[in-house]
């Protein structure tokens, strides 16, 4: 089967993509921050050059070309779904309830297994909000806090909480890595769901395991504060709201009205700061939504210049089996991913390949969707240089290498994808339709 259709296949197409990931290399090497380098900087030079080759063109055909990528209606809608989920996600921390939900698991939960408390109060509160980062923010300092007053290692402490934010981020419904990793495969929030979760549900629960061995009989004097149900409502409505297989922006925008209603009712806002709650949530994914119009952009350049055949034909021709071309997948996200620290970034960017190479293999779509976001978003929970990372070491005042061997839930997920691939799990019966919608999308590749 021949996905490229006669495309030209030309290697130099890929130097904007080189020049980006390079980039982003090149500045943490040399400044220790893979960070000190803002992303947009980075992709906006990589563009500079995308739109600057091809000589047989002109500028005017370049820039259209690439409008048409950055337009594109995946690009739209995740752009759409992002603005929703950072207005959600700022709106409900802002009423109270990542507070609430954090004094509920502390009321709770018994003293000697406040280490696994923290792992499952970071795996809800991450499923919720849709951010791993803000979930390491919110629960950072309470995990140093529980290290002060016990003698669970403040390592120990941050590890279990990043580990758990990178379960809630992999999974939840309002992530960044799942609307990237579904909108790319083209499939649904709740199919890509159900998959991901068979995969990663081993590893959560040898991790709740191992956590229990390490801290058993490791008391603590942390005394809770008062929590309110009521402020768990727009979570938990998210949550019910996406399980039930509702359109994400319905799930979203409910959240965002419930929200709304609940913090007008207790005094937790008024219109002008709910508003300007809402707006600092969109303001903090701005950067992601430029990212990902710029990308979409450079992609459709790369792909018009025969840079996507190339890589397609160069990553493929040793592939002989379905299951060889699903570790070429994980192995293209994991190496995207540790080169630019950001699992986002990699599943938008590796994204479009994988659909190739899915749809040529016969690759079922929740499948190469869950492999997407389980390889980015385990990697990203091991490397001392990933913004989780580095987030969580700043909060506790520790250096990311004596957190690392902590990390145990990003290592067994790690393990639990490789596995999934070897022994072809999980079993995956075709959908009523599934196997004619995809023909059809294979046929539309084809022509395009």
């Amino acid at each position: 089967m021949d996905l490229n259709n006669g495309t030209k296949r030309n290697p130099l197409a890929l130097l904007p993509l080189l020049i980006f990931i390079s980039l982003f290399i090149l500045a943490g090497v040399i400044t220790g921050d893979f960070y000190k380098l803002p992303m947009v900087v980075a992709i906006l030079v990589a563009v500079a050059v995308a739109l600057f080759m091809n000589r047989k063109e002109n500028l005017t055909s370049k820039v259209e070309r690439f409008a048409k990528g950055a337009g594109h209606p995946d690009i739209m809608i995740m752009v759409f779904i992002y603005i929703l989920a950072g207005a959600f996600s700022e709106a409900a921390k802002g009423m109270g309830a990542v507070e609430s939900t954090v004094n509920l698991a502390l009321t709770y939960f018994p003293q000697s297994f406040l280490v696994v408390g923290l792992f499952i109060i970071a795996a809800f509160v991450s499923i919720s909000m849709g951010t791993s980062m803000g979930t390491i923010a919110a629960l950072g300092p309470i995990a140093a806090g529980i290290s002060g007053e016990t003698e669970i290692p403040v390592a120990l402490a941050v590890a279990s909480v990043i580990g758990g934010a990178m379960f809630g981020d992999n999974l939840s419904f309002i992530s960044d890595t799942t609307i990237a990793a579904v909108r790319s495969q083209k499939t649904e929030m709740l199919d890509k769901f159900k998959t991901n979760f068979f995969i990663v549900l081993p590893a959560a629960i040898v991790t709740v395991i191992v956590l229990v061995a390490i801290s058993l009989g490791m008391d603590s004097a942390v005394e809770p504060k008062e929590f309110s149900f009521v402020k768990l409502l727009p979570y938990i409505g998210v949550l019910i709201a996406a399980l039930a297989g509702l359109n994400v922006v319905a799930v979203l925008g409910g959240g965002i009205v419930l929200t709304g209603v609940i913090g007008l009712a207790d005094g937790s806002f008024n219109i002008l700061t709910f508003s300007q709650t809402m707006m600092k949530g969109i303001s903090g994914m701005s950067e992601l939504i430029i990212l990902s119009v710029l990308i979409g952009g450079m992609v459709e350049l790369i792909k018009h210049n025969g840079g996507i055949a190339f890589l397609l034909n160069a990553m493929t021709k040793n592939i002989r089996t379905k299951k060889g071309a699903e570790f070429g997948i994980a192995g293209l996200v994991s190496a995207t991913n540790l080169s630019t620290a950001n699992n986002t970034i990699s599943i938008i960017t590796a994204g479009p390949l994988a659909k190739n190479i899915a749809d040529q293999y016969g690759i079922d779509k929740r499948k190469s969707a869950s492999i997407l976001d389980i390889f980015s978003c385990s990697v990203q929970g091991l490397i001392p240089y990933g913004a989780q990372m580095l987030a969580g070491a700043q909060l506790v005042k520790a250096s990311p290498l004596s957190i690392l061997p902590y990390t145990f839930y990003p290592m067994l997920t790690l393990l639990c994808g490789i596995l999934a691939i070897a022994f072809g799990l999980p079993r995956l019966k075709p959908k009523a339709g599934h196997r004619q919608a995809e023909a059809g999308e294979m046929k539309e590749n084809y022509t395009n």
